[in-house]
């Protein structure tokens, strides 16, 4: 009798455990019924393309050109785009794109680009920039003409033709002009919207990690009829001197509309 009991009373505890599964799994089920509780489906894989470029061993396709500038009598102007090691104030190691230029024109751009491929022909995106550089410009220094760092404005883009600077005629002078709508300093254009500027806390010129982003107000444009873009990130600069910035991460989301 007592083996018969012990059996009977498993078989209780078993059935029960059962029972409990069951309840759970209804439950479960409801949740899924109830508005706001289902998993978003609506976004199918394979229409956000993320693009995430450190430069530890390379540019990873970028390349660097300066504009708003004269075509004559560059020397002075310091331009250069390489491979470098971050400042070791930045507190962090490896490379990064090093950009620099010095404003003698009022206006200088200088700027990265990249094409890439594999998206929908002719399809609207919805872009997102993400950039980390390092900066050594106070946001509130006083320098000639403007700010070193509250003067010159981080910019992003995204266009579906390759952008470039062009030779244009200005008062019998030939300078070099952007082919896009990148706007003026601190304005926006159609095809660049501002970040923020270069501009780090303090007051001390002291290489910083900033990140700026355009989160908040994406980008549309639509892809070309092979299905490429080109990705444009740089400064447009209102300070009259020497700039020198070191990207270290450009991050870009496309989201298919």
């Amino acid at each position: 009798m007592k083996t018969v009991d012990n059996l009977t009373f498993g078989r209780k505890i078993l059935f029960s455990h059962v029972y409990l599964l069951s309840r759970i799994g209804m439950i479960l089920s409801s949740l899924l019924l109830v508005p706001g509780c289902v998993e978003d489906d609506s976004q199918p894989e394979g229409d956000i393309r993320v693009i995430s470029d450190s430069f530890v061993s390379g540019m990873q396709g970028w390349a660097g050109g300066f504009a708003d500038l004269p075509v004559d009598g560059l020397d002075s102007y310091e331009l250069e785009v390489e491979l470098d090691n971050l400042p070791e104030e930045t507190g962090e190691t490896g490379q990064a794109i090093r950009v620099q230029g010095h404003n003698r024109s009022d206006d200088l751009f200088m700027f990265l680009k990249k094409e890439i491929s594999g998206l929908e022909p002719g399809a609207s995106y919805q872009v997102v920039f993400k950039v980390k550089l390092a900066s050594s410009y106070p946001e509130n220094s006083v320098g000639i003409g403007g700010s070193p760092g509250g003067s010159v404005y981080l910019k992003a883009g995204a266009v579906n033709f390759e952008p470039e600077p062009e030779p244009v005629e200005e008062a019998q002078t030939t300078y070099h002009r952007m082919n896009i709508d990148k706007g003026n300093q601190s304005q926006d254009g159609s095809d660049m919207y501002g970040l923020g500027t270069i501009g780090i806390a303090g007051d001390d010129f002291v290489y910083q990690i900033i990140s700026r982003d355009n989160q908040d107000r994406p980008q549309q444009v639509t892809a070309d009829e092979e299905g490429k873009l080109w990705l444009i990130v740089g400064t447009d600069s209102g300070f009259e001197g020497l700039t020198v910035l070191y990207y270290q991460e450009i991050e870009v989301t496309l989201t298919k509309k």
